[in-house]
C-alpha cells in the first residue's frame, strides 16, 4: 500500500536499519522487533561472516510479533525488499517460488544460502499455526532444525531447481526461426480477447477486475488495420464499452468496476490516459477526451512533485463528512428536486449504503457509499426533466462542491518513490494527450517530466538511469529531492520506458535534443540488457553478481513488457536515425519471442502491436515548415487528431532539424534547409514519398483512406 504521509512522531519499542531508508515500504517495518536489513553488501557479508541462512521479505504481522522477531534476528539474517526500487531481487526470487510451492503471490517469503541460492520458499505464513497452515515460528523451526542437520541437501536441491529454473525460463530464439506472421498473431490474439470479454461490463474477467489498457490499445491497434470487417468493428465496441464502463484504480473487487482497491498508482494513469486519448482520436468522441485530460489534471494536482516528478501511488482516505451538502433546489426541474437528488440518482447513492455484503468481505464498507456513474446523461436528464446541457452543469457544480469539502480531510498516504520507469510512462501521458489536443499546458508539464528524469534519474557520468528518488522532507522542490543512498541502477524498464516518452515528446514539440537523447539511451540499453545469443533483453543487468537467475518478461501485464516497449523503440528509432541495426535488433527480439505471440498472444499483446507495426512498416509522416508557422501547426494538428500506430512524425524546419538532416540525408531532398515556401506533409514509406500535400484535409484523407501518388 502507498505510505508516506505526515504524522507525528512517536516512541517505538524496537528501530532497526530500515529507518534509514526512504522507501515508504521499507519503513513500515522500520519498527518491527526484527533486525531487518535492507537489501545491499551490508546483509550479504553478514550472512557469509556468520554463516547464516537469509530470511528475505515476509508478511507485516508475523514480525510484530516479539517471540518470531528474537527468533528470527538471532538465527537469520532478515532482508526487506520494496518489490518497487528492486523489481529484479523480486522477479528472480517470485520465480523460485512459483516453482517449488506450485504458485505465487505477495507476500513473499524466501529462504537464501550465504551466497544468495534460494532453498525454501513460500508466500504468507501466519505467526502460529492455522488448521492445515504452519504459522510462521513452526516454519522457523523446521528450517534452522534442516539447516543445522541436513544443510548439504538443502543447498543441493536449491542448485538443482536454479539450475532447472535457467532452463525452464530460458527465451531464446531457436536456430532456423523466423519472426511469426502478424496478421495471424493478431487475429489469435483477438479471438482470444473475446474469449475472456465480459460483455455486460466490458472488462476481460469476472472479479476482480483490472483495466488492462495493454488489451485496450491492442483492440484500438487491431480496429485500424480491420475497419471494414465485423471483428475490426466487435473490436472497436469492446475496447470503447470497457473505457465507458471502468473505474480508475488499481481493479475492482466486483464485475461491475462498482468497489474498487482504493490505491491509485501511476503506472494505471499514465496507460488509461493514452487509452482514452486513443479512443478519442478513433471515435471522435469527446467524452474519451475529458476523462484523459482529467486523468492528468489529478496527477498534476495530486501525484506531482515540484522537481517535475511523478510520485508512485496515493491510498485513499474514507473520513466520512457531516451535514448535507448539496441541498440547493433546482429550478426548471420535475417536482421538488434537489441538487443532492439528481447526484444520488446519477451516481447510485443510497441512504444505507450501495456496497453489497459480498462487495464488502471486512465489513469496512457497510452503510457507506461508492459513487459510480449508474445512468447514462440522457436518462438522468430526462428523469429529472432538464436538458442534457443542464445536466452537465448540475454534476460538475456538485462535483466541484464535493471537492471542496475533500480539501478539508486529511489527505490520503502518498508514496513519494519517483521511479524512473513509471515516470516514463507518465512522460508519455503528457505528450500524447497534449498533442491531440493542442494544449500547451500539458506539453509543458511533459518537457518538465523530461527535464526532471535527466537532472535526477540519469547520472551522465556513468550513461546510467537510476531506477529511483524520493520527495525532499520539505517538499522545496529540486533542491529536496533525494536519490538512494547508494543509488539503485535503472533496469529494463526504466530505460524502455523513459525512451517512449522520449519519442512521444519529441513527437509532440519537435524538440530534437529528446530525440538524440533517446538515441543515447538506446545504445545504453543494448550495452547493459541484450542477449547476443538467444537475443531479446534481460530484465536487470548481467554483471549483477547478487542474482542467481537472469531473466526476460514476457507478460504485458498491469505494466506493459519492456522487452514489448523496446520492440517499438527500436523500430520508431531506426526510422528517426536511420539506424538500420535496429530494424534488424527488432526482428531478432521478435523472433526470440515467436512461441509466446504464436500460442498465446493474449500474454503480450503490446508486443503483438509491435509485431502488427513491423509488418506493416512505420509510414514516415515528414512536415516541411517553420515550425512556429499556423500552416506547419494546422498540418501538425491534422496528424495527432488520429490515432496512427504505424507512422512516425517528424518536422524539418530548416533551423533545429540539424540532428534528424544529419542522420537521414534525404530530408535534405524533401525539405531544402532553404525552402521559405508553404508548409506542406510527405508521407513515406519504404523510401518511397507521396507527392507533397499543403491541404490539411487531403492530407486526413490521406492517411485515413487513400492509397498516395508517390514519387521516388
Amino acid at each position: 500500500m502507498a505510505s508516506g504521509g505526515e504524522e507525528p512522531p512517536t516512541p517505538h519499542r524496537h528501530t532497526n536499519r530500515l529507518a534509514q531508508e526512504r522507501s515508504p515500504y521499507l519503513l513500515q517495518h522500520a519498527h518491527n522487533p526484527v533486525d531487518w536489513y535492507p537489501w545491499g553488501q551490508e546483509a550479504f557479508d553478514k550472512a557469509k561472516a556468520e554463516d547464516k541462512p537469509i530470511f528475505l521479505s515476509g508478511e507485516f504481522e508475523s514480525f510484530e510479533d516479539e517471540e518470531i522477531g528474537r527468533i528470527l534476528s538471532d538465527n537469520f539474517v532478515c532482508i526487506k525488499v520494496d518489490r518497487e526500487e528492486r523489481p529484479d531481487v523480486d522477479k528472480v526470487y517470485m520465480t523460485f517460488v512459483q516453482a517449488t510451492s506450485g504458485g505465487g503471490g505477495w507476500p513473499m517469503s524466501v529462504w537464501l544460502t550465504p551466497d544468495l541460492k534460494p532453498f525454501i520458499g513460500g508466500t504468507y505464513f501466519p505467526p502460529r499455526d492455522q488448521a492445515r497452515r504452519p504459522g510462521l515460528k513452526t516454519v522457523l523451526s523446521r528450517i534452522l532444525e534442516q539447516w543445522q542437520n541436513n544443510r548439504s541437501a538443502l543447498e543441493s536441491s536449491g542448485q538443482r531447481i536454479i539450475a532447472a529454473l535457467r532452463q525452464g525460463t530460458a527465451i531464446t530464439a531457436e536456430p532456423g526461426a523466423a519472426v511469426p506472421l502478424a496478421p495471424d498473431v493478431a487475429q489469435r490474439c483477438f479471438q482470444q480477447l473475446v474469449q475472456s470479454y465480459e460483455e455486460e461490463y466490458g472488462g476481460f474477467r469476472d472479479a476482480p477486475k483490472f483495466p488492462s489498457p495493454v488489451n485496450l490499445m491492442f483492440l484500438l491497434s487491431f480496429y485500424t488495420v480491420s475497419r471494414s470487417s465485423s471483428e475490426g468493428a466487435e473490436a472497436l465496441q469492446m475496447a470503447l464499452h470497457t473505457l465507458r464502463m471502468m473505474g480508475f484504480h488499481r481493479y475492482s473487487t466486483d464485475s461491475s468496476w462498482h468497489v474498487p482497491h482504493f490505491e491509485k498508482m501511476l503506472y494505471d494513469q499514465a496507460q488509461l490516459a493514452v487509452a482514452y486519448i486513443t479512443a478519442s482520436q478513433v471515435s471522435g468522441e469527446t467524452f474519451f477526451a475529458d476523462v484523459a485530460k482529467d486523468i492528468l489534471q489529478y496527477v498534476s494536482r495530486d501525484l506531482s512533485n515540484k522537481s517535475g516528478g511523478f510520485y508512485s501511488a496515493e491510498d485513499a482516505d474514507s473520513v466520512p463528512a457531516s451535514g448535507e451538502l448539496l441541498p440547493d433546489m433546482v429550478e426548471g426541474a420535475s417536482g421538488s428536486t434537489s441538487l443532492a437528488d439528481i447526484f444520488m440518482h446519477h451516481y447510485g447513492v443510497k441512504e444505507q449504503g450501495n456496497v453489497a455484503p459480498e462487495q464488502d468481505p471486512h465489513g469496512e464498507l457497510r452503510g457507506q457509499n461508492v459513487l459510480i456513474v449508474r445512468y447514462s446523461p440522457e436518462l438522468t436528464a430526462a428523469h429529472f426533466g432538464v436538458s442534457v446541457k443542464r445536466l452537465g452543469e448540475l454534476l460538475a457544480t456538485a462535483r466541484a462542491k464535493m471537492a471542496e469539502v475533500r480539501k478539508s480531510r486529511p489527505r490520503p498516504h502518498l508514496d513519494t518513490k519517483m521511479l524512473a520507469s513509471w515516470n516514463g510512462l507518465m512522460l508519455s501521458a503528457y505528450a500524447r494527450v497534449g498533442s491531440a489536443l493542442g494544449d500547451e499546458a500539458l506539453l509543458e508539464r511533459a518537457v518538465q517530466a523530461a527535464n526532471f528524469l535527466k537532472e535526477h534519474l540519469w547520472d551522465p557520468s556513468r550513461q546510467t538511469m537510476l531506477r529511483s528518488c524520493y520527495r525532499g522532507d520539505q517538499m522545496e522542490g529540486v533542491s529536496q529531492t533525494h536519490r538512494n543512498s547508494p543509488p539503485i541502477p535503472g533496469f529494463l524498464d526504466d530505460y524502455a520506458f523513459v525512451i517512449c516518452g522520449l519519442l512521444d515528446l519529441y513527437e509532440a514539440t519537435f524538440q530534437t535534443s529528446w530525440l538524440e537523447w533517446a538515441e543515447e539511451l538506446q545504445l545504453r540499453q543494448d550495452t547493459l540488457f541484450w542477449d547476443s545469443q538467444g537475443y531479446g533483453y534481460f530484465c536487470s543487468d548481467l554483471s549483477d553478481p547478487t542474482l542467481p537467475l537472469s531473466l526476460k518478461e514476457d507478460q504485458d501485464g498491469a505494466e506493459p513488457s519492456a522487452n514489448s516497449v523496446s520492440a517499438w523503440n527500436l523500430l520508431r528509432l531506426s526510422h528517426v536515425t536511420g539506424r538500420q541495426e535496429w530494424v534488424q535488433r527488432c526482428q531478432q527480439l521478435l523472433t526470440a519471442f515467436s512461441e509466446r505471440l504464436s500460442s498465446v498472444p493474449i500474454a503480450l499483446p503490446e508486443m503483438v502491436r509491435a509485431l502488427m507495426a513491423q509488418h506493416h512498416t512505420l509510414k514516415q509522416i515528414v512536415i516541411c515548415g517553420r515550425k512556429d508557422a499556423p500552416d506547419t501547426a494546422s498540418l501538425v494538428a491534422t496528424v495527432n487528431s488520429l490515432f496512427l500506430p504505424h507512422k512516425v512524425l517528424m518536422l524539418c524546419d530548416g533551423a533545429s532539424d540539424s540532428f534528424l538532416r544529419s542522420r537521414l540525408p534525404s530530408l535534405s531532398a524533401l525539405c531544402p534547409p532553404e525552402d521559405s515556401g508553404a508548409a506542406r506533409a510527405l508521407v513515406c514509406q519504404d523510401f518511397t514519398c507521396s507527392l507533397p500535400l499543403t491541404d490539411p484535409l487531403e492530407l486526413r484523407t490521406l492517411l485515413l483512406d487513400g492509397t498516395p501518388p508517390l514519387q521516388t
